[in-house]
């Protein structure tokens, strides 16, 4: 006689075996759901639930893989729209899923539709040569940001540029999205998580500190903040979720101006760098969440468990021996952080692993989260 456990097994499909899966797996397993990972190769990251590898851009390799599974989510938001679709026509519930996605893949889609929805962003044109850009530079201060509109992230696909032959090795490969170079005094991130049933949760938002383009340590919640900045930052989060259709989590990046305005910067639909600090600072951390929310099971609590949680990416690890090697001493020296790493070995600028610390004292947050991080590198 089947048994109420039995009702509730489910198999989660993830597309991509980076860390972001990897840190999946262990909240979906305490839930009783199976996953099973398709890995672009052999030995990646979420290594632990590979149950395939192929070419995520090749149809009939992830239609394989989705035979197998009750959902399918993703690591990444790289593949293809025409793959996702076909997907959907076979009847596989694809989350986030592909009408919401495209607004990931692409820039110019994304501040389109943002702008349809009245999401506060900054000045931005799409420009097809030198004299556009020139254009928009000169009604924009002589300064922009270039991005390319599809594929990039970490720093890769942007440059701050005041002429256009800053960037005429990309002119001729498709339209390029320009934007103001914004005044603002710190970036900031909102997550919320969203149920294909409609049910929503915002998270507080968090302060993110970038260096190099790469993302290297998240407060949250955000100190100091303007008088109803969390609340108006919520309130973008949920109506981009609601507006685009996402299923899952949404990461809203976004900048606080000079002036105390919030614009949006980019948009991720999956679990994000700036949701890290939840595994041990939230109630319901953003993998538990993320699991939950594209099983359609219910949310949960993304309230902070103390007054501050801090959290220090470990960037390249140590070039001398092992990030395990480094275990020990740091925790030790920490037995409060917790640490968490990425089955990656150590490379210049990579991202190998996290640390998170959590207290009532920001300032003795702060430093034993970069402490303990600093053990990890040379």
């Amino acid at each position: 006689m089947p048994t109420e456990r039995d009702a509730m097994a489910l198999t989660l499909g993830i597309v991509g075996g980076g860390q972001l899966a990897r840190m999946m797996i262990a909240p979906a397993v305490e839930l009783g759901i199976d996953v099973r990972v398709l890995s672009e190769e052999p030995g990646m990251s979420a290594a632990l639930a590979e149950a395939a590898t192929g070419d995520y851009r090749d149809l009939e390799t992830v239609r394989a893989f989705a035979r197998g599974v009750d959902v399918v989510t993703f690591d990444h938001e790289h593949v293809p729209q025409e793959v996702l679709r076909a997907l959907v026509a076979d009847g596989v519930a694809v989350h986030p899923g592909p009408d919401a996605l495209q607004f990931a893949q692409d820039k110019l889609r994304m501040r389109a539709r943002l702008a349809e929805l009245g999401a506060p962003q900054p000045e931005w044109a799409e420009v097809t040569d030198a004299a556009q850009l020139q254009a928009f530079l000169d009604a924009n201060g002589g300064r922009a940001v270039v991005k390319t509109p599809r594929g990039g992230y970490d720093g890769k696909g942007v440059r701050v540029v005041s002429h256009p032959d800053e960037v005429a090795d990309w002119f001729g490969d498709g339209p390029l999205l320009a934007e103001e170079l914004v005044d603002f005094a710190r970036e900031l991130a909102q997550q919320v998580a969203r149920r294909p049933s409609g049910d929503i949760v915002a998270y507080p938002v968090v302060e993110t500190v970038q260096r190099g383009g790469v993302c290297a340590e998240v407060i949250a919640p955000a100190p100091h903040p303007a008088a109803r900045l969390a609340e108006v930052a919520a309130q973008i989060g949920t109506a981009i979720a609601e507006g685009l259709g996402v299923t899952g989590m949404l990461a809203v990046e976004l900048f606080e101006t000079t002036d105390e305005r919030l614009l949006v910067n980019e948009l991720a639909m999956r679990p994000h760098n700036s949701g890290h600090w939840g595994q041990d600072g939230a109630v319901t951390g953003q993998f538990e969440q993320h699991v939950r929310a594209v099983l359609d099971l219910p949310l949960g609590d993304p309230s902070p468990r103390q007054p501050w949680t801090v959290m220090v990416n470990i960037l390249g690890g140590p070039e001398s021996d092992s990030l395990e090697s480094r275990f020990p001493a740091a925790l030790a020296a920490h037995p409060q952080v917790k640490v968490h790493t990425y089955g990656k070995a150590p490379r210049p600028g990579r991202k190998v692993g996290h640390v998170n610390a959590t207290g009532d004292d920001l300032d003795a947050v702060v430093y034993d989260a970069r402490a303990a991080a600093a053990f990890f590198a040379d």
